[in-house]
């Protein structure tokens, strides 16, 4: 909601600034201008990117608008289910997890905690380390250099989609420019006519330049920075795991492997120490 309030509120304050100093707003409509400008936008956009970037893209463009997908309650469902694996691992050893770790989508661990249990992504990279654990390689330095080149190519990944965003922010100031050189050469086309006519293609041909402008830096360019914040949040929650499992592994109680994950955690997601405690204690083990 505060995104739209932020979009509508850049429209606002410019048209109406505009009309404040007694502008025409009739000379800002110029809809072949937008055409050059944005369209070209685009079109270089598909040029530069693949299917699977423009795709994901338009998906992140969407999700800005949503609620933020890890929140304080998420990452409690986290850490519990975090500590419910650690705990069994503890105390049963590592083969009492195989049959959650080969058919995770039938696991009663999981299914105790909806958040993790829909998140794909999360729950392969969980239980592909914990299968390599369980297959004796205990090795915290070596799997957490793993971890991190897995981590690295997922950021790049998604930072694919923003920065692809923001490229073409980067370049709509110069196709501003021209849209407002062909608006020139339009003009120049016309000197002969009287200049009241002249005015207004010069008008008409400047309005190129403020759209390039505006859209680069109103529009497009913080819509990449929105979509890179969410995907770097989004990251953290595969980083929560990451720390969790090395703490655990270096010999860490279950109660205290979690509580390293819930240091790493922003502030305004962060669960305190007594609600992770109070979580962790209510989980049901499964038999």
């Amino acid at each position: 909601m505060l995104k739209v309030i932020g979009n509508i509120g850049v429209v606002v304050c410019t048209i109406g600034g505009y009309m404040a100093l007694g502008g025409n707003v009739k000379v800002l409509w110029q809809p072949f201008e937008l055409v050059i400008i944005f369209g070209s936008a685009v079109c270089a956009y598909m040029v530069a990117n693949s299917p699977h970037v423009i795709k994901a893209s338009l998906v992140d463009i969407k999700n800005i608008y949503k609620k933020d997908k890890y929140g304080k309650q998420e990452y409690l469902e986290l850490l519990s289910m975090l500590y419910t694996v650690f705990k069994m691992a503890r105390t049963k050893g590592w083969l009492s997890l195989e049959q959650h770790i080969e058919e995770p989508h039938e696991s009663e661990i999981f299914k105790q905690f909806p958040s993790f249990y829909n998140e794909h992504r999360a729950v392969t990279f969980l239980t592909d380390y914990l299968r390599i654990i369980s297959l004796g390689s205990e090795n915290p330095h070596e799997l957490e250099a793993l971890m991190d080149e897995e981590i690295e190519t997922m950021q790049e990944e998604k930072e694919h989609t923003s920065h692809s965003i923001q490229t073409m922010a980067d370049g709509l100031p110069a196709l501003g420019i021209v849209a407002a050189v062909l608006g020139v050469i339009k003009t120049m086309g016309a000197i002969s006519e009287p200049p009241e006519i002249l005015g207004k293609l010069i008008g008409g041909a400047l309005v190129g330049t403020f759209l390039g402008v505006w859209l680069a830096y109103g529009f497009v360019s913080p819509t990449a920075s929105a979509m890179k914040s969410r995907n770097d949040g989004e990251m953290k929650y595969i980083l929560c795991i990451k720390i969790c499992i090395l703490a655990f592994l270096q010999g860490a109680a279950p109660q205290v492997a979690v509580e390293f994950g819930r240091k790493i955690l922003l502030h305004e997601v962060q669960p305190s120490f007594l609600e992770v405690e109070e979580a962790t204690q209510n989980v049901t083990m499964p038999s």
